[in-house]
């Protein structure tokens, strides 16, 4: 690689600087974002927004609390229970600082943020690598036997798109209770299985913090916002703790009004799920592995004679697609890449990108081959004679 590749999805502007290629002719599969974009009444409460002089002049409201009602309102529990910020990592650090966290257990593969924020607020990392085998599916026992004092999950993962049962997870967090352990739980893209949630009664399991996200899920990541929900103690103790006016008066109500849309709420859902289906048949049609997801996106592997950083690259070069290269995923095996499930016809494009760069690699294999077995030929006519 010529340059260090992005850490992150939907990077289009560097992608576009390191090939020479516009940024707006890239379709970007790399970022896990609804590509319906956000809801229409965004649209509306921003443009209202702006109509008044006050939301650019003054401050925004320091305990954002129309917000964190809306937040309540939306997940069923109390604005006391809720903490926000503009994003996870904020959360996160917060949570790590108000907790006096000192060892952490992270299974892998996993989003990289956590690695680099536990490290940064120098908490210990501790990694217990899951198995494809499994499913990269959670084991209590194992998650349990240590000495650390927090586990960092997701539900669904990242970049996996496993969904675990809720029931599975809640008997981990009793049995951590007993043993004085944190359970710190990414639930970023819930809203696609809010079934499996476990932000209800976060009173009765006060070692447990739920962090999500309004942005990926309401097309919107521009505007960054997010929420944790926890006790009231914990929730006080993390709102300490994140930098003051830290959401925009802009973003605030671009959130409220997108999780009071229970139309688009329910339409995503149903709309995600038929075309991550079809889109997950079409790469199993590939012969690519997909691994099965309750999320917006799919992990699917390459075959073993093909080298993924070229694959990418020429996905990108020849037919202007940017998937997200997973070699960074600590604990994933080689080969793997990861696309967000976009528009019917959007996937259609990628399924025939996919086909035919996987032809070129193949075509390019047998006239090596060929190559090969004419060096071969002739060193033993040489031999012959």
């Amino acid at each position: 690689m010529r340059d260090k590749l992005p850490l992150h999805g939907g990077q289009l502007q560097h992608i576009a600087d390191r090939f020479g290629i516009p940024a707006s002719s890239l379709l970007d599969f790399s970022a896990n974002i609804n590509p319906d974009g956000p809801p229409a009444t965004v649209h509306f409460a921003l443009r209202d927004a702006l109509s008044e002089p006050s939301v650019l002049t003054t401050y925004p409201e320091l305990g954002e609390t129309a917000l964190r009602k809306s937040i309540a309102a939306y997940t069923g529990v109390e604005p006391g229970n809720i903490a926000v910020a503009n994003g996870f990592v904020p959360l996160l650090d917060a949570t790590l600082r108000a907790r006096s966290i000192r060892k952490c257990l992270v299974p892998v593969p996993a989003f990289i943020e956590y690695r680099r924020t536990l490290e940064h607020a120098s908490v210990q990392v501790i990694t217990e690598k899951l198995s494809p085998e499994s499913g990269f599916r959670y084991h209590l026992d194992s998650l349990l036997n240590g000495s650390h004092d927090a586990i960092l999950l997701a539900n669904p993962q990242n970049p996996t798109g496993i969904l675990h049962d809720r029931e599975i997870l809640l008997d981990l967090i009793r049995r951590a209770a007993e043993q004085n352990i944190l359970i710190l739980l990414d639930e970023a893209f819930i809203d696609y299985c809010s079934e499996a949630s476990l932000v209800g009664n976060p009173e009765c399991y006060r070692n447990l913090i739920v962090f999500r996200s309004v942005t990926k899920f309401f097309g919107m990541p521009g505007l960054r916002v997010a929420y944790a929900v926890s006790c009231e103690k914990t929730t006080s103790q993390l709102q300490d703790r994140v930098a003051p006016w830290s959401i925009t008066t802009l973003a605030s109500r671009a959130a409220a009004a997108a999780l009071k849309d229970e139309d688009y709420f329910k339409n995503t859902r149903t709309l995600n799920e038929k075309r991550r289906n079809e889109l997950s048949r079409a790469l199993n049609q590939l012969a690519l592995q997909a691994q099965p997801s309750a999320a917006n996106f799919l992990l699917f592997r390459l075959p073993s004679d093909v080298n993924v950083a070229r694959f990418w690259e020429r996905l990108i070069t020849q037919h202007r697609i940017v998937l997200r290269l997973c070699s960074d995923y600590e604990g994933l095996p080689d080969g793997c890449l990861r696309a967000a499930v976009r528009n019917d016809s959007e996937n259609c494009d990628l399924a025939r990108a996919l086909k035919q760069t996987l032809m070129s690699f193949a075509a390019r294999s047998e006239i090596k081959l060929r190559q090969s077995t004419d060096q071969v030929h002739a060193c033993s006519r040489e031999i012959q004679q």
